[in-house]
């Protein structure tokens, strides 16, 4: 029989995806203002994986890739979810969005992004959000699953990613949990 766990608490990691990088300093001002301060921030990396955001946000798509200190609950998930986009529509103009907020969270042993599309490898959390599992860790590093998008599979990010997990193993060396988390439960 296995007994219950609680779960280990995870590392936040939010991507911005837009074409106006000015978008970005208010953006991370509010995500700072819900989630805390930002513990590492990528490189602006250019996105052209595939052209599916173009007739929405346009061309010379870019992304950053954010990191907050503070851990947190894996079921927090669906909420954080929401937040994004929420903001997302607020700075949609004529029902176009101008960013694209996916919130995920890492673990030693998975990355995981949430999204509000069904698909077959994808586990419903709540209020119509999804658990997509995204990379694995395994072999000494983060493996593409079959249906990983290809800019999360390329090797740039999964070498941003690891150093996030080293990063991660450090809070957890150091007793870091997710407020709220109670260690005994």
């Amino acid at each position: 029989m296995s007994v219950p766990q609680p779960p280990q608490p995870a590392k936040l990691v939010i991507s911005l995806l837009m074409g106006d990088t000015t978008l970005a300093d208010p953006v991370m001002t509010a995500l700072e203002a819900r989630y805390g301060a930002i513990e590492m921030c990528s490189l602006w990396l250019p996105f052209d994986f595939t052209r599916y955001y173009e007739a929405e946000m346009g061309t010379a798509l870019q992304r950053l890739m954010l990191v907050f200190q503070a851990l947190i609950s894996q079921n927090a998930l669906v909420d954080i979810k929401l937040y994004t986009n929420a903001i997302e529509a607020e700075y949609s103009v004529d029902d176009r969005r101008r960013i694209n907020i996916d919130p995920g969270y890492l673990l030693q042993e998975r990355f995981v992004l949430a999204t509000g599309k069904n698909f077959s490898h994808r586990i419903y959390l709540d209020r119509g959000i999804y658990a997509d599992l995204t990379l694995v860790h395994t072999r000494g590093g983060y493996q593409a699953q079959p249906w990983t998008y290809p800019d999360y599979a390329s090797a740039e990010m999964r070498a941003f990613l690891a150093q996030v997990r080293r990063n991660y193993q450090i809070d957890l060396k150091q007793g870091a949990r997710a407020p709220g988390m109670d260690p005994t439960s």
